[in-house]
């Protein structure tokens, strides 16, 4: 029979920006004496407060069920946050409503069985010790390092802990805390003890706040950055699927530039010549891609990185097909595409969660190794929308609210404090 263990985890996550640079942290802490038994930080790139805190709290309850392997259901967990928001939603009072979120909630609720984990919403001053570690991680991304737990310092910050019994933190294997005891009582309340279910307001979010340590700025107060990386998105020319407006993504269309379409890139190439900002491109994988990077790489005498993070979305079985077509033979299917930006074409294609997350991470990397510069990414529509869906912190529908011409231009810039300016989208004056 598992011999019964109960730990606490606090875990907190912030972003300088909202959406900006984001890091989380999570302890897992003996009930009995206070003693942290694990810590976990990480630095995630771009992301919004909600997403970070989620990040932490399947850190917490992943680094508790590392600590104890063989406890099975005899695991308790007791989770303390400062989010209102991840705290209802996964006890079950809110419901989930923000697609970006759902996946996270999926990921956190499968790690450990529900009936062992309990949630308490504590104030952000109660939750100084994880709060620090998100900051430690964010810190480190901000100067291209990784977390080490090593280096943290974030215990100090942390209430003095009681000292560790014999067989507890210090040796490994924590002393659980003796049922019924107050430690256990308060922080494992019984089901009794629990509070009424409440509603969850319409479209509940928590308020966006800036981590500890950042300091607040305004249009008049704003510090110099220096210059931002600078990415300018150039959609490839037409191929003969353009004009029919025909599904064309990374799942085994590949057409090649039409005449039309070779022209317009000598005009984009002409364009940025005139421009003579550019200084590195990267393209899509795709044929339709390549060529029009090799026509503007040729004007401007610079060579073409290929990035497989830039290929379109693939669309499964709908490849080739007019959207009245895909309508007409996936009906149901294309609903539930249109609905969710979860939901994946029909025949294993790939959904737009799928493409923000491939994307949002290729925007990272160009982003770090790209400050004070101008890079040319000749990509697809799906990526470009994404570039910029994202950088206007705006919901997954508002990708079916932008148009892109073929050959057109968008532009985003990123700032040294993870904040983001879009200053172009769908420019095609160069074409005219």
């Amino acid at each position: 029979m598992s011999v019964a263990r109960q730990v606490v985890v606090e875990a907190d996550g912030g972003s300088r920006g909202n959406p900006g640079p984001a890091g989380y942290g999570a302890v897992v802490i003996d009930p009995a004496t206070g003693e942290p038994l694990a810590e976990a930080a990480e630095y995630i790139g771009v992301a919004t407060n909600n997403v970070a805190e989620y990040r932490g709290l399947i850190a917490g309850l992943a680094a508790a069920k590392a600590l104890f392997p063989d406890a099975g259901d005899a695991l308790r967990v007791h989770v303390r946050m400062d989010s209102k928001l991840v705290v209802e939603q996964m006890s079950g009072r809110w419901k989930i409503k923000h697609p970006d979120m759902k996946p996270l909630a999926a990921r956190a609720a499968a790690i450990l069985p529900s009936a062992s984990v309990t949630y308490e919403w504590i104030p952000r001053a109660q939750n100084k010790h994880a709060d620090r570690l998100a900051n430690e991680a964010m810190d480190a991304g901000r100067d291209g390092r990784q977390w080490e737990a090593s280096a943290s310092t974030a215990a100090l910050d942390s209430p003095t802990a009681a000292p560790a019994p014999s067989g507890s933190a210090a040796s490994g294997s924590p002393a659980p805390a003796p049922s019924g005891s107050p430690a256990a009582d308060a922080l494992f309340p019984r089901p009794e003890d629990a509070a009424e279910p409440v509603a969850e307001p319409a479209d509940a979010h928590s308020a966006p706040r800036q981590s500890a340590g950042t300091p607040q700025t305004g249009w008049g107060s704003a510090p110099d950055l220096g210059a931002p990386a600078t990415l300018l998105l150039l959609r490839h020319g037409e191929t003969a699927l353009t004009p029919e407006k025909r599904f064309s993504g990374s799942g085994g269309t590949d057409p090649e530039l039409s005449a039309a379409g070779r022209g317009q890139a000598e005009r984009a190439a002409e364009h940025f010549a005139a421009l003579g900002t550019v200084q590195e491109i990267v393209s899509s994988p795709l044929r339709r891609c390549r060529e029009t990077a090799a026509v503007v790489a040729a004007r401007l005498r610079l060579g073409v990185r290929i990035d497989e993070g830039l290929r379109e979305t693939d669309f499964g079985a709908w490849e080739g097909l007019t959207f009245a077509e895909v309508r007409e033979r996936y009906a149901d299917d294309l609903t539930a595409w249109l609905a969710s930006p979860d939901t994946a074409p029909t025949g294993g294609g790939e959904s737009f969660s799928e493409v923000a997350d491939r994307v949002a991470a290729t925007r990272d990397r160009l982003v770090a190794r790209s400050t004070g510069r101008t890079v040319l990414l000749v990509t697809h529509v799906t990526p470009i929308k994404t570039f910029v869906r994202l950088a206007l912190g705006a919901p997954p529908e508002a990708l079916f609210r932008m148009e892109l011409s073929a050959a057109s231009v968008s532009e985003v810039a990123y700032y040294a404090d993870g904040n983001a300016s879009v200053r172009l989208l769908n420019d095609a004056s160069h074409l005219r």
